[in-house]
């Protein structure tokens, strides 16, 4: 949809959609309260800033509707489709995805939560090269750059959702 449809659609119909950007209730509901937007330029500042004010629990929140690296998102859901095609440099190399698998293990004993990162682009070497990386965090860094990950992949994926 262009902008100014995102601006008159009703909201309860474009709730899914802001939803599967980032599934915190809250910043969908500050999205929708500060339309109609100008421009693409200042819908995406508010986005942005609204991420960058999200707390701890929002982010877990968030967290949830996230698949692992490497898992295959079921369902025909905008996000399933878009978590696929997010994560289609991960391919189809059994090696990379045991490898994906065991990190995704490691991650979630260290972490308690899913490893998320920002997948568009990369290859499952350049995954795994991050993810053995963050393994090596502190619990603060570790949720510093989870929640830049989630900010990453909302603004990306809201820019699908208004493509003008």
């Amino acid at each position: 949809m262009d902008l100014e449809e995102f601006n008159s659609t009703p909201a309860d119909r474009l709730r899914p959609a802001l939803a599967a950007c980032c599934d915190v209730p809250e910043w969908v509901d500050g999205i929708l309260a500060k339309r109609p937007y100008g421009d693409l330029a200042a819908l995406t500042a508010v986005a942005d800033q609204s991420l960058r004010e999200l707390d701890d629990s929002d982010v877990d929140r968030a967290l949830q509707a996230h698949p692992r690296i490497g898992d295959r998102a079921q369902g025909v859901s905008t996000e399933a489709s878009w978590s696929r095609k997010e994560q289609s440099g991960v391919g189809d190399d059994p090696g990379a995805r045991r490898e994906l698998a065991e990190g995704n293990r490691q991650y979630e004993e260290r972490f308690g939560r899913v490893f998320l990162i920002c997948a568009t682009g990369l290859s499952a070497q350049d995954m795994l090269t991050s993810l053995r990386e963050r393994l090596l965090h502190d619990d603060a860094t570790e949720a510093k750059v989870v929640h830049e990950e989630l900010r990453k992949i909302a603004l990306l994926r809201l820019a699908k959702v208004v493509d003008a």
